[in-house]
């Protein structure tokens, strides 16, 4: 399959020029962070071990096609690196915000909720390059069983705001989500700018934890974009099946996150074509029509 990459007709980038066949294989079958390494940069883990509950000094650096680590980093979204971090059965995520130590190191204070299994992604944009999602696997020690995928819904609550979800996810197009903040059954209209919007959302595919690019519709200050109760943004999903949404929103100056289960459908239907109907033919197989894969 050679979907387009998550996000691509979100921002208008996603212009109609077909890559030559290794490009496309390269470029659009695999989505980001599931690759430790892409495109000569490569995410390495300086902390080894990590125990749960205890929070931990983390370190890391992003190595560039030289070899060495890397120094220079286009800011997005208010930031040179967004750093996440999710349990493998998407129970738990957080999204920390790492401190520059020098050389390239990158520093941040880490506590995993309990043992198990967790994947971390660094999404960055080096300077003179594209923006990358690049993923790595921690572990904290002791014995846990996965949690099942929450089932999924439309309405989430913390500390006493309710966030409501509108719009569907559909295979290989973008799709339109608006989420809705209220707190004591009252709109709320003042959301405060985080992260160079009024909200921040990540979403990553159950079972391979894809991390998947999602666009904010509108920023603070433009003229046109409200600040609450509704954010819209884009996202572009490359396969069926249950993907988590983790939507960070800033109020009265605390950031909350807000979770959701999606399930993402049918793929796109075709386009409508005009016509008489063909006569249907009996034969052999019985009519079950015609399979086109």
């Amino acid at each position: 399959s050679t979907a387009p990459s998550p996000g691509q007709a979100a921002d208008g980038h996603g212009a109609h020029t077909e890559p030559a066949p290794s490009q496309a294989a390269t470029k659009t079958s695999i989505p980001g962070g599931l690759q430790m390494s892409q495109d000569g940069y490569t995410l390495t883990p300086e902390t080894t071990t990590v125990k749960p509950g205890e929070a931990t000094d983390f370190r890391f650096t992003v190595t560039g096609p030289d070899g060495r680590p890397v120094t220079g980093y286009q800011v997005q979204h208010d930031k040179k690196l967004h750093f996440i971090v999710v349990s493998r059965d998407l129970g738990s995520f957080q999204h920390l915000h790492p401190e520059e130590a020098g050389g390239g190191v990158w520093s941040v204070k880490l506590t995993l909720p309990g043992a198990g299994a967790y994947r971390a992604f660094a999404d960055f944009a080096p300077e003179g390059g594209t923006g990358l999602t690049l993923g790595a696997d921690l572990h904290a020690e002791g014995d846990y069983t996965p949690k099942a995928l929450p089932a999924a819904g439309r309405t989430s609550t913390v500390d006493g705001y309710t966030v409501t979800l509108d719009g569907d996810l559909t295979p290989g197009a973008s799709s339109k989500l608006t989420l809705k903040v209220s707190r004591d059954g009252k709109p709320v209209t003042d959301l405060q700018p985080y992260l160079g919007a009024y909200g921040h959302l990540v979403a990553l595919r159950a079972g391979d934890l894809a991390y998947l690019h999602v666009h904010p519709d509108g920023e603070p200050g433009d003229g046109k974009t409200p600040a609450g109760p509704e954010i819209t943004f884009y996202a572009e999903v490359p396969s069926r099946g249950d993907y988590r949404l983790f939507l960070d929103f800033q109020h009265e100056g605390t950031v909350r996150t807000a979770d959701f289960t999606a399930r993402a459908g049918e793929l796109p239907a075709p386009a409508a074509t005009t016509g008489p109907e063909p006569t249907a033919t009996p034969s052999a197989s019985g009519s079950h029509g015609t399979h086109n894969h």
